[in-house]
């Protein structure tokens, strides 16, 4: 069997070529089934009126763990994002925090809240399908795009940002140093 082949781009990231034959296209057929699924999750959310139309799947070993719709109108809960909705569902059922043995298939590219949310549960590899300019131009926040794409998004926010000043951050500060030896993330 051939080794794998290292390919690094013009702007730096480097790719994996599989050494044996076929290899590309069964990720691909694999890739359109997980997608299919997420996308057929964004109809039903829609359908039962739970929420906007996007699905996301979260897949570890090649099964399903979880399929899940948005679910911000039924709960009332803007942060029920289908992402956001499969990643707490796949750790319930799998009793843990982080899912870095698993996947995510969402059929719309996330928006920040999600993917921080996909990045902080350290899931190996998203795949989506619609850019955000899809649900944009149905009238989705633009705020998605921009944020994804580095774009001043903290200018759009109809809000004031700012840090406290003062003793209030180093008090804020404090609780990490404070806390650090009776509580481990990982």
């Amino acid at each position: 069997m051939e080794e794998a082949q290292v390919i690094e781009t013009k702007d730096g990231t480097i790719s994996v070529a599989s050494a044996f034959p076929g290899h590309h296209e069964a990720v691909q057929d694999r890739d359109h089934k997980f997608l299919s699924k997420a996308i057929d999750e964004a109809y039903s959310g829609v359908d039962c009126s739970d929420g906007g139309p996007f699905g996301a799947v979260i897949v570890r070993n090649d099964e399903v763990v979880v399929s899940c719709h948005n679910m911000v109108l039924k709960n009332m809960d803007p942060t029920a994002h289908a992402e956001v909705t499969a990643i707490r569902e796949a750790c319930k059922k799998l009793g843990q925090l982080e899912l870095s043995d698993c996947e995510i298939y969402a059929s719309c590219e996330p928006c920040p809240m999600c993917f921080g949310a996909i990045h902080l549960s350290r899931i190996k590899r998203l795949v989506y399908g619609a850019k955000a300019e899809a649900a944009i131009a149905i009238g989705f926040d633009d705020f998605i795009a921009d944020a994804l794409r580095g774009t001043g998004y903290y200018q759009k926010a109809q809000m004031e940002i700012k840090r406290a000043d003062g003793n209030g951050a180093i008090i804020a500060e404090q609780v990490f140093e404070n806390t650090k030896e009776k509580f481990r993330m990982y």
